[in-house]
């Protein structure tokens, strides 16, 4: 029974991963807005500025979505139960908008296209595009590709092969929230620290995984395997994301650059910490960082996979 669980939950996942490859993210109707729109409506009848209050928020709106996706797992079976792990993965997986948009941001960089590029920056990230010069522009796209990929495909991944829907879905929800109210701002400094620590707390694992991801899979684009490594051990920790600094400085020292400096967000100005030891990015870097996500993603997805098939194999009896 566990390994016929198992292994529709490896079929679901590479479906899953096929449907995003092939679509990308909906322009309509994503399971995700949905949700973010009815967390926004219990916000707005919860709301205090507490972190008590961010506690009682973050944490009904996460038990929901685990519980119901839960309750549907257990009354799914054979290839229900295939589906449906599909179409939560499918659900949760960002990475091929994330490349798609990536690309974009490289050939309108490329051209000097600075309007066109503050238009399509709020895609990637949450910067204050206005205030953006060109390089200022491409930093903050590949900054997001390199945080992204660990957000939006390698977690996604990781808690599916481990938890399968109920995991991947709790993953996105939390991540969702996340973005909702785990910054900083005046609003949110209190009543959103119980999401961005959760988030955090379902990232610790997944960051690492992608930081060593980029390693491997760094040659494949040029890059450099020993770079992302001294990067990562020497520059990561200065981060003020536990779990970003990561992802960042490994694709910084891959990719021969330096990210980090002056970033603006909409609610306030913050000084990051330099990662890697190259120069600014240009366009081409962005267009690399862009291919080495993907061979990222294209492993983790691999690696997801392998991990559900073998979560349920027997053990070997004993001669």
């Amino acid at each position: 029974m566990f390994a016929a669980v198992c292994r529709s939950r490896a079929a679901g996942i590479a479906l899953g991963v096929l449907a995003d490859a092939a679509f990308g993210d909906p322009r309509r109707g994503h399971p995700v807005a949905f949700f973010g729109s009815g967390a926004a409506a219990f916000e707005r009848r919860c709301y205090a500025d507490s972190r008590g209050a961010g506690v009682v928020y973050a944490g009904s709106l996460l038990s929901a979505v685990t519980l119901t996706a839960a309750g549907v797992s257990r009354r799914t079976t054979g290839a229900a139960r295939m589906a449906w792990v599909a179409a939560a993965t499918f659900t949760a997986l960002g990475g091929t908008s994330l490349a798609r948009t990536g690309d974009q941001m490289a050939d309108l960089d490329g051209r000097g296209d600075l309007a066109a590029a503050r238009e399509l920056l709020p895609s990637l990230c949450g910067r204050d595009p206005s205030v953006l010069d060109a390089a200022g522009l491409t930093r903050a796209a590949l900054e997001s590709i390199a945080e992204n990929t660990s957000d939006a495909q390698v977690g996604p991944l990781l808690w599916a092969a481990v938890g399968g829907a109920p995991g991947v879905l709790l993953y996105r929800a939390a991540n969702t929230l996340d973005a909702m109210v785990g910054n900083k701002s005046a609003r949110y400094r209190r009543f959103g620290w119980a999401a961005a620590r959760f988030d955090d707390l379902l990232n610790l694992a997944a960051a690492r995984l992608t930081g060593l991801l980029v390693v491997i899979c760094a040659p494949l684009v040029g890059g450099s395997s020993l770079g992302a490594i001294r990067a990562w051990r020497s520059d990561a920790a200065r981060h003020p994301s536990p779990n970003a600094g990561v992802a960042e400085a490994s694709f910084a020292g891959a990719l021969g650059i330096q990210l980090g400096g002056p970033t603006q967000y909409a609610h306030e100005l913050e000084i990051r910490p330099s990662l890697g030891t190259g120069g600014a990015p240009d366009a081409d870097d962005l267009r690399r960082a862009v291919r080495l996500s993907r061979a990222v993603q294209i492993a983790a997805a691999a690696l997801a996979v392998s991990v559900a098939c073998r979560t349920g194999r027997p053990a070997c009896p004993r001669g």
